[in-house]
C-alpha cells in the first residue's frame, strides 16, 4: 500500500537577540518558498516574528530559538521552540511530548486549555490553583508580563495553533492553509 510521503521540514537556529526576528521572518519567506508553498506568506512572517517576539520577551533562557518550517496536507505548520518549559495557555490545548508530524494533521485542533490538565502541576493557572486551595506560582520577575495581547493575532490570523512541551522546553505553533493556485489560462 502506498504511504502519503513524510512532510517536507526546514529546520532553523535563531540566535537569542535583536537579529533573531529579521532573520525568522526572512527564513520563513525563503523556506515556504523553496517548499512551494502556497499559504499567506506574509501572515507566515507575521506571526512567526510575534512567536520570536515572545520567546525573547517572556523567556530567560539562554539556549538558541528553533524555527521550524512543515509542508503539511492541508497546509503549513510553523513552530518556534524554546527552552522554558511553562506552556502558553490561551492557544489549544496541550499536545503529548514530541517532535513536529508526530501526530499529524490531527494535532491542529483548536480549543481553550483544560484547567484539570494543570490540577497537580506547577503551570497551575490561577483558576485552578484556588480550586485546590494552593497558590500559583509566582511569574519570574526577570521575565516581562504574560498578558498576551500578542496571541490574539496568533489565534484570529491562523487556522489552528497551540503549545506542546518537548525534550528541551516547548513549542509554540500555528498553522496556515493552502491558498487556491490561480488557474492557467
Amino acid at each position: 500500500m502506498l504511504e502519503p510521503p513524510p512532510p517536507a521540514t526546514w529546520r532553523i537556529t535563531l540566535p537569542r537577540g535583536a537579529t533573531a526576528v529579521p532573520i525568522a521572518r526572512a527564513m520563513v519567506r525563503t523556506a515556504m518558498q523553496d517548499l512551494r508553498m502556497t499559504a499567506d506568506r506574509t501572515t507566515a512572517q507575521l506571526l512567526t516574528a510575534e512567536l520570536v517576539t515572545n520567546v525573547l520577551k517572556h523567556t530567560c533562557g539562554a539556549a538558541p530559538i528553533e524555527l521550524v518550517v512543515e509542508q503539511r496536507s492541508a497546509g503549513c505548520r510553523i513552530e518556534v521552540h524554546d527552552d522554558d518549559p511553562v506552556l502558553v495557555e490561551g492557544l489549544g490545548d496541550p499536545l503529548p511530548l514530541g517532535d513536529p508530524g508526530d501526530g499529524g494533521d490531527e494535532d491542529d485542533r483548536r480549543a481553550g486549555p483544560d484547567p484539570d490538565a494543570y490540577a497537580d502541576d506547577s503551570r497551575a493557572t490561577d483558576d485552578t490553583a484556588a480550586a485546590d486551595d494552593t497558590e500559583a506560582p509566582a511569574p519570574d520577575p526577570a521575565c516581562a508580563d504574560r498578558d498576551g495581547r500578542g496571541l490574539v493575532l496568533i489565534r484570529s490570523l491562523s487556522a489552528a495553533s497551540g503549545c506542546r512541551p518537548t525534550p528541551r522546553g516547548k513549542a509554540v505553533w500555528f498553522t496556515l492553509p493552502e491558498l487556491r493556485r490561480p488557474r492557467r489560462r
